[in-house]
């Protein structure tokens, strides 16, 4: 028989919100060792983007003045970004997100609904080492960010929670 922890949403964002409020300074640690834990998730999510997906994706594209692309491997790198989401109707709480506009839109293209640049995108998935997107799905950030949660930056992070948690207990 195993003990398992079982951490629920509501209350890691209840543990964020004090340790910000109660205790800046811990605050202030567990986001520099939460960013820490989380780096191998965000690497190999930022490995992904390699190349241009699509030859027209390179070029500036500005619909109605928002400029979307140029699609750039370095911008895309440099987009994958760790959030603290403890808003009440927030779905997760450490996210690690796509900040820059090209490319997720490269990511989420088709998710919702059948378009010409996600039929595109699809005809040349396999030759390029995608996945064929699925609803609710993303191309490559999605995938990276799985894997390297099954190697054990899940179970540090909630590792880190639980100690933060404590900490805070101890010092009120």
């Amino acid at each position: 028989m195993t003990a398992r922890v079982n951490v629920e949403m509501v209350d890691v964002k209840r543990v964020i919100n004090e340790v910000r409020k109660l205790e800046p300074e811990l605050s202030k640690e567990f986001r520099a060792k939460a960013q820490e834990l989380a780096q191998p998730a965000i690497d190999a999510a930022r490995g992904t983007y390699t190349s241009v997906p699509l030859s027209g994706m390179d070029r500036k594209w500005a619909p109605r003045g928002r400029r979307v692309f140029p699609f750039t491997p370095a911008k895309a790198r440099s987009g994958v970004r760790l959030k603290f989401d403890t808003r009440r109707n927030a779905m997760g709480v450490l996210l690690i997100e796509q900040r820059d506009p090209g490319t997720a839109i490269f990511e989420s293209a088709g998710r919702r609904n059948a378009n010409r640049l996600q039929s595109s995108l699809d005809q040349v998935a396999s030759a390029r080492g995608w996945k064929v997107i699925q609803a609710g799905q993303t191309r490559l950030i999605g995938p990276a960010v799985y894997r390297a949660a099954r190697r054990g930056v899940t179970d540090n992070l909630r590792r880190l929670i639980l100690d933060v948690s404590r900490e805070l207990g101890r010092r009120i």
